[in-house]
């Protein structure tokens, strides 16, 4: 997982430069646009943008969020940024983590945020080992060395409880910014996601997948989260924004190629060749079953119920363990789910 860690005092840390500011602006993040009559509303990126976000692309180049009344400005994140922070003391109405526990994990430590959707019905986070030595199944990682990111070693550690495997069976060891770990041997598999088509092309077709969510682990991804003074507050104005953010995703779904030159367009860093390839994944992760049901950005409380008691079971929250109530709320998809139903 890639969002900053945060903590309560992150949380009062911004908090106290916001109050130093509240005499000429508002703690709110929805603002009013000084050359339209309408909401701005501020979403905070918890990493550098990617195709995580073409659906909000396509709903801003399309003029869907104007039709739905509100103005969208998209704010990056990175190795410096503190979203959470950024969100928590107003400087941003809405923000995108790239994984469901950050909100939890935030939420223990006194920080009000919520999750109101999720832009991933399935968390893209991937184990990739070879053929010639293949995991495709947790019982396969007993006596093997396991290369992943120092932030996702919870999630290893979770997997291997969920499946009744003593983490002392497995080798688990630091991923370097490259598969060349499991290139050389010194481990059997490294951690991705599947939506990142620049980073698995060198393991080329000898490439094996073991995704997290299919051994039991099942998170979010591409979580749109905000505050409880917003969620109270604002809610038309954040449900004008997520039924533009929907509209934009099922221009996706339709549009994909289009879609990829409105983002490559937007930020000419990204690799168009790449972004094609990597669409398909994306919307497979965006829509399913789920979708088709109850709507694009739909939450399942049982779900949040599941990974709060992992994280708990696994002694992560060093504050409060929160409730479901506090690390979720469905109000703001009640309210858009008949324009959610129609892309889902």
């Amino acid at each position: 997982m890639s969002d900053a860690s945060v903590s309560k005092r992150t949380f009062l840390k911004y908090s106290a430069a916001a109050a130093l500011c509240a005499g000429t602006s508002s703690l709110i993040g929805v603002s009013r646009s000084m050359a339209a009559s309408m909401p701005k509303v501020t979403m905070q990126l918890g990493w550098l943008a990617s195709n995580g976000i073409l659906g909000e692309v396509a709903a801003n180049a399309k003029g869907f969020y104007k039709e739905e009344g509100v103005e969208l400005e998209i704010v990056p994140g990175g190795p410096n940024v503190d979203g959470v922070g950024s969100v928590a003391a107003g400087r941003a109405t809405v923000g995108q983590l790239s994984s469901s526990p950050s909100v939890m994990l935030a939420r223990s430590a006194g920080i009000p945020v919520k999750a109101i959707a999720a832009g991933y019905q399935k968390h893209p986070f991937t184990y990739f080992s070879l053929k010639s030595d293949p995991i495709s199944s947790p019982k396969d990682m007993i006596g093997k060395t396991i290369a992943t990111q120092p932030t996702a070693f919870i999630l290893l550690r979770a997997l291997l409880a969920a499946n009744g495997i003593a983490e002392d069976q497995v080798e688990i060891v630091n991923m370097g910014s490259d598969m060349n770990q499991l290139l050389t041997g010194q481990a059997q598999a490294v951690t991705g996601w599947l939506t990142n088509t620049n980073a698995l092309k060198v393991l080329g077709e000898d490439r094996v997948d073991l995704m997290l969510w299919d051994t039991g682990i099942q998170l979010y991804a591409n979580v749109y989260y905000s505050t409880d003074t917003e969620i109270s507050e604002n809610p038309d104005v954040l449900a004008a924004y997520l039924r533009g953010s929907a509209r934009g995703w099922g221009f996706v779904k339709e549009n994909p190629e289009a879609a990829v030159d409105m983002l490559v367009e937007a930020y000419p860093n990204l690799d168009k060749a790449s972004e094609l390839e990597a669409v398909k994944t994306v919307l497979g992760f965006s829509f399913n079953d789920v979708t088709a049901k109850d709507g694009w950005g739909t939450m399942n409380r049982a779900n949040w119920e599941k990974q709060v008691k992992t994280y708990a079971d696994l002694d992560q929250f060093k504050g409060t363990v929160p409730t479901v109530d506090d690390v979720m709320i469905t109000k703001i998809l009640d309210m858009t789910a008949e324009t959610r139903a129609k892309v889902g």
